[in-house]
């Protein structure tokens, strides 16, 4: 490659930001800034600047690793392609197809993505494969389809932001998870607007509120129907608007009107005083917008907790007009696309339901296949990991490690070391990996060309701009490689270009059209909104903001979906007495299987921390430092003890990056919402003991 910058964008969070990367003589890549890219225009996190450490071969793989007397040992690309045949030959005719899975991921382009979901249906046969972004933002998507018709992320881009009139950050630690997107609520200050965060932490996202609620952990939804019933009892409701625009209203007013104020305040925490005055801040300016992240959304009632976030949106008019709606902050950098386009358990690409006989006819002649043979529906990501080494006994896992990222993790660990056969794509040995029969080095962000979309809609152009290590390859040619091995022969390119061709005939018609999307478009406009069914600007230029004519229901009303308040999966007991709350800290990401490789990041962030109250601390006589366990029904974590006034006294909080004896995930509570199938990660009950020396 020349020494010339390479116009790009992040490999991490969903911002999925601009920058330029430029080879330098030394062998390292440069960082510089990205002005023009619209989202963070110019501004990178840590994560972001030091993305290029990756590269390195000191901290990547570069040899494909096979499984030799109990050890991981390099190998010849066809001995290790060779070695994956087997093995999912061996299960499919031993067990049948649904014996072979398949885990993708959130960071995977829509071009991985999209062919692993058609290797998984027409090569395996099977009707096992979910990722990892089922424990990102599913039940945003299933509330968002339940209303408005249409899952998306944002209805809007980020730049709408500063033009609301108020903002309702729900469950968001944006200050640290994706820190370029600050800006907008800085400047949506600046211009007069408010901005309440609802957290139960005091967070460096909470400290810029004009109104910081902290209410219980898992009690969102009793929060938002409590705001519903004060708006209808205060006499704030739209009558026109959803008397237009909506269906279901009275189902919903009826359901919101039993959460009176003083009920939610017990069940939340919350005073009655912010809540009336969160009203009156969300009512009074001529335009509004919720925002929630996985606080609400991570929760064994998640979909419910969204939908009552959008029946405030609905009720209030704040939903298909300018500068209001109800959106997702996604997280994963291509954790929108990836749940498009095919490796989600009941979807096909477009957004097109599995089930659907249309839509799996649709596909099934893209591909050149017959309908009928197409697997149906899937178990979700939580079910299909849980069901490994029983039902499902080998395992194609690409871009994921679960071993960390999962609920329940040190079953899940359990249950992956107990298949008969498992192979992992990735670019680094990660945990997941380290238990791998065969594990193949791939390709990353700067290494191949690709899209993703990002948390807008908006879909991007990620430009190749080195030249990957010799005995390298990208996903797209491992794919290729075993579908020639297990007898498709065609069907599956390792150009990104020709499979992004045939993603878009896939996705045409469907909901999340791509069908108007090419590369040369997306490298011209600086990335197109979709849905965007026709090649021709003219006609249609792609749709940056959603819903202002009708919503995508099939009278074109938004539908209020009545819910009430229920507890949590798992309630705090005299055992378990305390509250665990999980998330994120500015300079890790996800697993932390990439960052944790970078030395600038694990010296801001050297390992895991059990965050707690100094009255909880007191109890305890633990110091600032001091180890403390953490333990649940599932098992114990021991991590140093960050002691704070910003934490409700009955919560505890740790991050979730970390493998060894402070994972927060070998806590976290596997109970799975009835529809988004999402785990409970944000709330479970936990006990807190002194670790004594």
């Amino acid at each position: 490659m020349q020494n010339t910058a390479t116009p790009t964008h992040c490999p991490y969070c969903a911002l999925q930001c601009g920058m330029n990367l430029t080879p330098a003589p030394d062998g390292t890549v440069e960082v510089s800034e990205r002005a023009d890219f619209p989202v963070n225009r110019g501004a990178l996190c840590g994560k972001g600047r030091t993305a290029p450490a990756v590269l390195s071969s000191r901290v990547r793989l570069t040899s494909p690793l096979v499984r030799s007397g109990g050890t991981l040992v390099p190998a010849t690309w066809d001995e290790a392609l060779d070695r994956i045949a087997e093995g999912l030959s061996r299960t499919r005719a031993e067990h049948g197809p649904d014996a072979c899975g398949v885990f993708g991921g959130g960071g995977l382009t829509n071009e991985k993505a999209y062919t692993l979901g058609k290797f998984a249906r027409v090569v395996l046969g099977t009707s096992q494969i979910d990722y990892n972004g089922r424990f990102c933002m599913s039940s945003a998507a299933a509330g968002g389809m339940k209303a408005f018709g249409l899952d998306r992320g944002l209805p809007f881009p980020l730049e709408d932001i500063p033009k609301s009139g108020c903002v309702i950050l729900v469950g968001s630690n944006l200050a640290e998870t994706m820190p370029p997107s600050l800006r907008f609520f800085t400047e949506l200050k600046e211009n007069g607007g408010t901005l309440i965060v609802i957290d139960p932490r005091r967070t460096k996202t909470a400290e810029q509120a004009d109104l910081h609620l902290m209410p219980r952990p898992g009690t969102d939804l009793a929060l938002a129907l409590g705001l519903l019933h004060l708006v209808v009892a205060e006499g704030l409701v739209d009558e026109e608007y959803v008397r237009e625009r909506t269906a279901g209203w009275e189902d919903a007013r009826a359901a919101a009107m039993a959460h009176w104020p003083e009920y939610v305040e017990r069940i939340t925490g919350v005073p009655v005083p912010q809540l009336r005055e969160t009203v009156r801040m969300f009512c009074e300016p001529e335009s509004a917008m919720v925002l929630t992240a996985r606080g609400p959304e991570q929760q064994s009632k998640g979909t419910d907790t969204v939908s009552a976030w959008i029946n405030l949106c609905l009720a209030t008019g704040r939903a298909g007009r300018p500068f209001s709606g109800y959106g997702c902050l996604t997280g994963q950098g291509n954790g929108q696309g990836g749940r498009e386009h095919g490796q989600k358990a009941d979807q096909l690409p477009g957004y097109r339901k599995l089930d659907d006989p249309a839509a799996r006819a649709h596909v099934a002649e893209v591909w050149g296949v017959d309908p009928d043979s197409l697997p149906g529906p899937g178990r979700s990501a939580y079910e299909l990991l849980d069901a490994l080494g029983t039902d499902i006994k080998s395992l194609l896992l690409m871009g994921s490690n679960p071993v960390v990222s999962a609920p329940h993790a040190a079953h899940i660990e359990e249950r992956i070391k107990s298949l008969d056969f498992l192979a992992v794509c990735d670019v680094v040995l990660s945990e997941t990996a380290a238990l791998a029969d065969v594990v193949l080095p791939v390709t990353q962000w700067a290494e191949e060309t690709g899209t993703t979309t990002n948390l807008e809609g908006r879909v991007l152009l990620r430009r190749q701009a080195i030249t990957p290590p010799d005995g390298i390859r990208s996903d797209l040619e491992v794919m290729h490689e075993l579908a020639d091995r297990l007898g498709v022969e065609k069907g599956f390119p390792t150009d990104p270009e020709e499979v992004f061709e045939e993603l878009r005939r896939a996705s045409a018609g469907g909901p999340a059209d791509y069908s108007g999307i090419t590369y040369r478009r997306l490298a011209k406009e600086n990335g197109v909104f979709w849905p965007c069914p026709t090649e021709d600007t003219v006609v249609h230029a792609g749709t940056p903001r959603l819903f202002l004519d009708r919503f995508a229901t099939p009278d074109g009303r938004a539908r209020f979906v009545p819910v009430s308040h229920r507890a949590i999966a798992e309630e705090p007991d005299e055992e378990y007495p305390v509250l665990l709350t999980t998330g994120r800290v500015v300079a890790q990401y996800q697993s932390g299987a990439q960052t944790r490789r970078v030395d600038e990041l694990n010296a801001a962030a050297p390992g895991p921390f059990v965050e707690l109250h100094p009255r909880l601390a007191e109890r305890l006589g633990a110091a600032e430092g001091d180890p403390v366990a953490v333990v649940s029904r599932r098992g114990r974590a021991v991590a140093p003890a960050r002691i704070t006034l910003g934490i409700r006294p009955d919560t505890v909080f740790m991050p979730f990056h970390w493998y060894g004896e402070g994972r927060a995930n070998t806590l976290t509570n596997p109970a799975l919402d009835p529809t988004s199938r999402m785990p409970e990660f944000k709330a479970c009950a936990v006990r807190v003991e002194a670790v004594k020396s």
